[in-house]
């Protein structure tokens, strides 16, 4: 999948993970997050306000977001 920011420089993952239909609520996406069930350019991020760029691959639950602007 893919997600484009929409002329943002970046997004939290925490919002990435609700906006792209991934985490139905902000509190699933932050546990998720917190669990370490979340990888960031294949390295497991705890950080929910961690910011996701373009160009960066977020895998969570066996399905790929595609960052670009």
């Amino acid at each position: 999948m893919e997600f484009k920011l929409e002329g943002e420089e970046f997004i939290l993952l925490q919002a990435l993970l609700k906006a792209s239909g991934l985490c139905e609520t902000g509190g699933d996406a932050k546990s998720a997050i917190i669990d370490g069930h979340v990888k960031v350019d294949n390295e497991v991020e705890t950080r929910r306000g961690k910011k996701i760029r373009d160009g960066q691959v977020v895998t969570f639950n066996g399905k790929i977001i595609k960052v670009t602007s």
